[in-house]
């Protein structure tokens, strides 16, 4: 079995995760500064008739990413090794260019509905890496884990940096590095950033998202996507393209849905911060 690359070739540029309430809208006029888009598998698995044919007319025209929610990477649960072939069918059906998933868990003997935090623990790591190694030996390729936000530490005997680089190396994965995470733990765990974003392996990065949160507390921050982006998490962004090359970056919004053109904003946004660093002598392009 080959993992060394994606399903196909890597996305680039500035993207959106797409939700059906614009699908008409960009079927009519997708804008040039989306470059790809991302979807959740598990909603779009089995979906047929007329959306169906809709989706998969536009997959074949703008390349997409998923982004899975039910793997539950770290659940003590067996893995669902038939959501897996599930996943695999999609990615063929719609020449997906790379699948990622959280670096938590969402399920034991039913879902939680909330993504939990997994043990930073040596345990941990060998239990988890072994589950993505399976998930990788099936869907015969790579995937990629996100950096997750989390609100509490049970057990821990490590550093989050240390675990999170612990897992990637030992199952030889990618990395979904979700820059606004960062800054949210940052602030709830009282770490420097800068010095997360410098510690983690760049060559593993597949793309970056990047979100709103919610200020609970000044020392309490909710990771919901479901607000703007802030200036400090955009100012992570640029510190993540200073240290690993423009890598290719996508919008995530949840909840609190603006119009299209407002997301639009802030794809072009990304795409300008994008723009700055191409032209920076040295730096290498996603």
């Amino acid at each position: 079995m080959d993992t060394s690359d994606q399903n196909s070739e890597a996305v680039s540029g500035s993207g959106l995760g797409l939700r059906r309430d614009f699908l008409g809208e960009l079927e009519a006029n997708c804008p040039n500064c989306i470059d790809f888009m991302e979807v959740a598998p598990e909603n779009w698995i089995g979906v047929g008739g007329k959306l169906g044919k809709r989706f998969r007319a536009f997959t074949e025209k703008v390349p997409f990413v998923s982004h899975g929610l039910s793997l539950s990477i770290g659940s003590p649960a067996p893995l669902d090794e038939s959501l897996v072939r599930d996943i695999k069918k999609f990615i063929h059906a719609h020449d997906i260019r790379c699948y990622s998933e959280h670096l938590s868990y969402c399920s034991d003997d039913g879902h939680l509905y909330d993504l939990m935090p997994i043990p930073f623990t040596e345990e941990a790591v060998h239990y988890v890496a072994d589950r993505i190694k399976r998930v990788q030996d099936i869907l015969e390729q790579k995937i990629a884990m996100e950096n997750v936000s989390y609100y509490a530490t049970p057990g821990k005997e490590m550093d989050e940096i240390d675990f999170v680089n612990a897992v990637l190396e030992e199952a030889d994965c990618n990395l979904l590095l979700d820059v606004n995470n960062i800054y949210v733990n940052s602030v709830n765990h009282q770490y420097d950033p800068t010095g997360f974003l410098q510690a983690l392996p760049g060559e593993r990065i597949a793309y970056c998202h990047i979100a709103g949160h919610y200020m609970e507390e000044e020392d309490l921050l909710v990771d919901t996507h479901g607000a703007g982006v802030i200036d400090p998490v955009w100012d992570l962004l640029d510190k993540a393209y200073e240290l690993f090359g423009v890598v290719p970056t996508l919008l995530e919004r949840d909840f609190n849905i603006p119009p299209l053109e407002d997301l639009v904003q802030e794809v072009h946004a990304i795409r300008d911060l994008q723009g700055k660093w191409s032209a920076a002598p040295g730096v290498q392009t996603g």
